[in-house]
Parts: C-alpha cells; sequence; structure tokens
C-alpha cells in the first residue's frame, strides 16, 4: 500500500477498493498509509466493497462463515462511523450477482435485500440508522436489455428509499438515498467477434445513464481474451465521454419518467422485488437464506434456463449462436510476463527478513485474542499492520478462531 500511493496524498484523492472477505485488513493498510503521510483520518474518503452476502450468494471469494463475517462488518461500521466518517463502508453489490447467471429481477432483489441485512445487523449492533446509512452505495450490472436496466435502477432508488422510512424509520434524507455505480455487463461481452463488444458496451453505459446511475464503469472490448490493452481501455473511457460531452442525456434527471412502458416496468421490477424480500424474510433473513441455499439456487436456475434459450436460440447473442464467422482475425492483446510474480515474491521475503517479527508473532496473537471475544477488530489488526504483519497471516489468525467457509451441497 505505502509504494501503491507513493508520492499521492491520501487526504486529497478518493480510492475505492473492490475487496471483500479480507477488506478490514486492506482498508486497515490504506489508513496506516494514510496515517504516516500525516493525514487526518477524519479527511479521507474512498469506498471499500466489504459486501460479503454477494460472496456467498454468487462471487465465492469467502474466507470465514457468515455469522463471524458479519461481525467484521459490523466493526467497520463502528470504527468507520466514530473515526473515519467520510467513508464508504459497504458497496452492496449486485454486479456479481448477475454476472452469476441471474436476472435483473434477481440481481435487484438480492441485492437490497442483502442491504437490509447490513442496516438490520447494524441497528442491532447499536448503531443509530442514521449514523451509518448514509455512507452505504450500490453497486450494479447494466445488461444488454435496455429499458429493463433503466427501470431496475430506477425501482432500486424508490424501494430502497421505502424500506429506509418504512422499515428503518430513517430521519436523514442522506439515508434514503439510494447511490449507484453501474459497470456494463462483463459477462455479455463474447470472445468471438470482439469489435461487437463495443456497440454492448454504448448501448449499456446509456442505459446506465438513462436509469440515474451516479457513477460508471464501461468495459473494454478484449476482456474475454486477456487484461485490456491501453487502446482498448482508452476506447471504453471514449465511449463515457460521447455521452457525457456530445449526446446531452446527462442534462435531464430521469429523462424517460413518465413513459408508459418504463413506468410499468419499474412498477412490475419494484412488485417482483417485494415478493422476494417476502420470501426470504420467512425464511428468517438473508443470512438464513444463505445457510439454506435459495439465492444461490435460484441464480442456478435462472443461469440453465439462459443456456437453454441460446442452444434454441430463443435468444440471440451475434456472434456466437447467429451470425457466426467461420474465421476471424487474430487480434493482438495484453501479455504480462511472470516476472511480476518473482519480483513480489522477492520484496515479500525482504519485508519479512527486515520486520521485527516478535512484535508481529505479539500483534497476531492479540487479534486472535481479539477475534476469540467480543472486542471490536480493528484496533488489533491496525496494530498488526503498523507492525507490518502481512495479509496472509492476519487471515490465518483470524481462520484459527472463525475457521473457513466450506460450502455445502444444496438440493
Amino acid at each position: 500500500m505505502e509504494a501503491l500511493f507513493h508520492g499521492i496524498r491520501l487526504d486529497q484523492v478518493t480510492t475505492s477498493m473492490t475487496t471483500n472477505a479480507p477488506a478490514a485488513i486492506i482498508w486497515a493498510m490504506y489508513l496506516v498509509t494514510a496515517e504516516k503521510q500525516g493525514a487526518n483520518w477524519k479527511d479521507l474518503s474512498g469506498t471499500i466493497q466489504n459486501d460479503i452476502l454477494k460472496e456467498y450468494i454468487a462471487q465465492k471469494t469467502y474466507i470465514f462463515p457468515p455469522r463471524p463475517s458479519m461481525r467484521i462488518i459490523m466493526d467497520i461500521l463502528h470504527f468507520a462511523t466514530a473515526n473515519v466518517p467520510r467513508w464508504n463502508t459497504i458497496s452492496i453489490s449486485g454486479y456479481h450477482i448477475r454476472e452469476a447467471g441471474s436476472t435483473a429481477i434477481q440481481e435487484l432483489a438480492f441485492t437490497l435485500r442483502d442491504g437490509i441485512e447490513y442496516v438490520e445487523h447494524g441497528v442491532r449492533a447499536g448503531l443509530d440508522v442514521d449514523a451509518f446509512a448514509p455512507r452505504l452505495s450500490f453497486f450494479f450490472d447494466i445488461h444488454n436489455d435496455f429499458f429493463e436496466e433503466i427501470a431496475k435502477l430506477r425501482a432500486a432508488r424508490r424501494i430502497w428509499a421505502r424500506v429506509m422510512q418504512e422499515r428503518f424509520g430513517a430521519r436523514n434524507p442522506r439515508s434514503l438515498l439510494c447511490r449507484i455505480h453501474s459497470q456494463t455487463a462483463g459477462v455479455s461481452l463474447t470472445a468471438q467477434q470482439p469489435y461487437n463488444n463495443v456497440v454492448r458496451v454504448a448501448i449499456q453505459a446509456l442505459a446506465a445513464v438513462l436509469g440515474g446511475t451516479q457513477s460508471l464503469h464501461t468495459n473494454s472490448l478484449d476482456e474475454t481474451l486477456a487484461l485490456p490493452t491501453e487502446q482498448s481501455v482508452t476506447l471504453a473511457l471514449r465511449t463515457q465521454q460521447i455521452i457525457a460531452y456530445e449526446s446531452g442525456v446527462p442534462n435531464t434527471a430521469d429523462p424517460l419518467g413518465g413513459s408508459y412502458f418504463v413506468e410499468t416496468l419499474t412498477n412490475e421490477m419494484e412488485n417482483s422485488c417485494r415478493e422476494y424480500f417476502k420470501r426470504i424474510d420467512e425464511m428468517g433473513g438473508m443470512i438464513e437464506a444463505i445457510e439454506r441455499g435459495y439465492p444461490q439456487r435460484e441464480i442456478q436456475d435462472a443461469s440453465y434456463q439462459f443456456a437453454r434459450a441460446l442452444d434454441r436460440k430463443e435468444k440471440i447473442i451475434v456472434g456466437v449462436n447467429e451470425f457466426v464467422m467461420e474465421e476471424e482475425p487474430p487480434m493482438d492483446i495484453l501479455v504480462i510476463d511472470d516476472s511480476v510474480f518473482h519480483s513480489q515474491c522477492a520484496k515479500l521475503k525482504k519485508l519479512r527478513a527486515g520486520r521485527d517479527n516478535a512484535r508481529v508473532e505479539a500483534c497476531l496473537a492479540q487479534l486472535q485474542r481479539a477475534a476469540d471475544g467480543t472486542d471490536n477488530l480493528m484496533s488489533p489488526i491496525l496494530e498488526c499492520v503498523r507492525s507490518y504483519a502481512t495479509l496472509g497471516e492476519m487471515c490465518d489468525a483470524l481462520r484459527s478462531v472463525f475457521g473457513e467457509y466450506r460450502e455445502p451441497l444444496f438440493d
């Protein structure tokens, strides 16, 4: 983290980190780096994704079981509210749910229900809802069905405002805001005829803007083949800039509001979303639903039905199951050699040789004791970071107490 932000004042930038199971540790490394720069934590702003529920549902990069993982997130909420008040503590992510094969309605419902679960746990942990809810944000996938994606974002804002007001009694208007970052759908990109992806991304980006996203990431055309080249990244950026500066669509808030079709679709998505809420509430909440495999099965079924529709050509993907080219021209892709791996291993070896390893062991032991008790884990994690304990060592210390999650087999 020190190397990454060398020469960059952390109190003068915002940083977004897509990290989940080890979010507390990586965030602590960021905070200590800022501390060494002389920055005040109260001046720091940025986001950690820190959305562990969607890991069990879709992305599967968890470490610990759900309940201790939720404890860590609540410790982050408490710590951030008191010490880093401008930080966005959870970016509740539907993107990975959609990428795993869900429908738009499932993405909407499971994402917002995950958000409800975090708020419920925060309130149970003794936090005032208006003290932490304004720092929650959302992350949605934008797929190919143009009007469906617009309606999805419109429905998300309506549902979240009502939930916060009616279910949690939030009084701060900022607690009602569904602040959205969107990313065009990586899963919609094809290795076949990759330049078609430029068109897909442009359509998806336009849908996100018309749907009212506050932040946007446009994918690169070659991401199905490798990490993107500089040229393809530039083209993805230009796609956003053309929409922003040439199209005129950002000049009006909710430009499709009042459209019979869009309003009807928004209402249908909201009603379907509330049906999912009802089923999950009847199970006892999202953690209980995850433990029963409910959202996982729903996504698997949706993904299977989509694959069948492709096989039958009920759903057309240009260049994949229709309009296919027998021979495609070669494409230059980005290649990264193994020297980076060896360089990083050498740096890690040097770090371990040069630090105070007795201090490291003492800090890791304190972290284990805290995990075995009820103390907030952020303070011992910060001490481990100051001693230059590694990410893996801290995760192992927590693993020794919490165990490691193994997903059960569901019927």
